[in-house]
């Protein structure tokens, strides 16, 4: 679900804009003609803020949460505005866990724990930052010299991909590679080692959003450091800034009493039914935290790396994450504004000319956020929920951006995100719907097929007889049963991250070959007894 959608959000993320810095009075009028100035002036935008206009789009929070979260039936949600260095809102809807009831234990409030998702990206890109900041290390630093045991499958690319080249997904890696080995149980080691087996598309010039890309090079930075991320991430960043809900660890989010619970979207409803450990992610997709924390690190961004009087991020070193380093999203005509990707942040501008930078966390099992800042307003707004993705964060943040921008609404911003996170929540193979044939051919016997069948890429695939069924075991922990279908093919139905409820694809044994429909996508989904 998360591989299909990364495009479809990252064209859409274009549509709603962060900022450059707000024009003095001085830099807006025109000089006089004998006092012109060789100085270029800053970007300025191309529409004034309307009066008021935090303040107004804060007052009427209160009403669009409530709006969507009737809307969609998620379970719970909560929400932080920073503007001028301080939280000027923070406030928690619904509930925690949809099968405690509604007493005050089960209600969200901003200290809350969510688990970012994604969002972690722009949060992890900070620590690197931080890092570059005080040399420790570089955005251009090659990964290979910090992990020499990382290779990726062109010997020219492993020596020159650098850290900034997997923080703004330019390593030439396939789209969320990586990803299904996850689902699977591989830890992050073996997954990181398992990278070389990928084919490449043109280094540098190609965009394709991936977790462990970015962990890798989180990696990188973490042994540099002498420690682990989890370590750095604490010690550096939720530390310094008072963030004591949050952590790059999945057994503290775990432990936290105050925690929102993850809820899958089935038949129109939402359940705590799955429990999403992204801890082989961590710098991609393993941070947990609450909304009053994550306004702390908002304001850490809006003010240029610093906090309470004191620097946590050197400004120089934070700026590139925050600048453009690749096409993220092409325009498809002239008069269309381009989508960019920095290092860790979305980065484009509005349609009143303001740059906003953004980032979505989404998890199929349960998980939807989104942060977004416009600066040139000195404003960041943050939502975090615990349900399926259904765009609720991001047509929230969208609607603030454009009430701050413009005073009222101008984008129907639900349909479009809903839209989005819909079509990619619908299973995936090819006999999703199907119904087996009525007078289906018979397999052999099942004894046949028993083996170990190999993949030098996903490992393994343990086929073992049963009780007159067949079994398949994939990695450390997925394991499941293979119906017969037709002949020798037999329907594999499971659920992961990736693979949504109903999903249904093939199995299809051929003498000593097995091809596996789902992890096919890439041309990798033969396996060899």
């Amino acid at each position: 679900m998360i591989r299909r959608l990364a495009v479809s959000m990252t064209a859409l993320a274009v549509l709603t804009g962060c900022g450059s810095t707000e024009p003095s009075q001085e830099a807006s009028s025109a000089p006089a003609q004998d006092q012109l100035s060789d100085v270029l002036p800053p970007l300025m935008p191309a529409m004034p803020l309307p009066d008021n206009a935090v303040e107004d789009a804060v007052a009427k929070l209160d009403g669009i949460a409530k709006r969507l979260m009737d809307q969609t039936g998620i379970p719970g949600m909560s929400v932080a505005v920073v503007h001028g260095g301080k939280t000027v809102y923070s406030k928690g809807f619904g509930v925690k866990d949809s099968r405690n009831g509604s007493g005050d234990v089960n209600k969200i409030d901003p200290d809350t724990v969510f688990q970012l998702a994604s969002l972690s990206k722009p949060v992890g890109s900070t620590v690197v930052a931080h890092e570059v900041g005080k040399g420790a290390i570089g955005w251009d630093t090659p990964i290979a010299e910090k992990l020499p045991w990382f290779a990726l499958a062109d010997p020219a690319v492993t020596r020159m991909v650098t850290v900034g080249d997997m923080y703004s997904h330019r390593s030439g890696l396939p789209d969320h590679a990586g990803d299904m080995l996850e689902d699977m149980g591989y830890d992050r080691r073996q997954i990181l080692e398992r990278l070389r087996q990928l084919p490449l598309d043109p280094f540098r010039v190609s965009y394709a959003y991936t977790n462990f890309g970015l962990t890798a090079a989180a990696e990188a930075v973490a042994v540099n450091a002498g420690t682990t991320w989890e370590d750095l991430s604490q010690d550096v960043m939720f530390r310094p800034l008072g963030m004591t809900s949050t952590s790059s660890r999945f057994d503290e989010y775990q432990a936290r009493p105050n925690r929102a619970a993850g809820h899958i979207h089935v038949d129109g409803k939402y359940f705590p039914r799955y429990v999403r450990d992204p801890q082989p992610e961590a710098p991609a997709g393993g941070v947990s935290s609450s909304a009053n924390d994550m306004a702390k690190w908002m304001a850490m961004v809006l003010a240029n790396g610093s906090h309470d009087g004191k620097t946590i991020v050197e400004p120089a070193a934070l700026l590139p994450a925050l600048s453009p380093q690749i096409v993220s999203s092409p325009p498809t005509e002239a008069a269309m504004r381009s989508g960019f990707y920095g290092y860790g942040f979305n980065v484009g501008s509005t349609s009143a000319g303001r740059t906003q930078m953004s980032h979505s966390g989404a998890f199929e099992l349960g998980a939807n956020t989104n942060v977004l800042f416009l600066p040139s307003a000195d404003v960041g707004i943050v939502v975090l929920t615990n349900a399926t993705p259904a765009g609720v964060p991001e047509t929230l943040t969208a609607e603030f951006a454009d009430l701050v921008q413009y005073g009222e609404v101008r984008t129907d911003w639900f349909k479009l995100y809903n839209g989005a996170y819909v079509e990619m929540e619908k299973p995936v193979g090819s006999l999703v719907g199907q119904q087996p044939p009525a007078n289906p051919a018979p397999p052999a016997p099942l004894s046949e097929y028993v083996g170990d069948y190999a993949n030098p890429y996903f490992g393994a695939a343990r086929i073992t007889e049963r009780n007159g069924e067949l079994n398949l075991a994939l990695g450390p922990k997925l394991n499941v049963p293979l119906k017969h279908w037709n002949g020798n093919v037999f329907a594999v139905s499971f659920v992961t991250e990736n693979s949504p409820p109903g999903s249904t694809s093939t199995a299809t044994f051929d003498g000593d070959v097995l091809k596996l429909e789902y992890y096919d996508e890439d041309g990798m989904g033969t396996f060899l007894r």
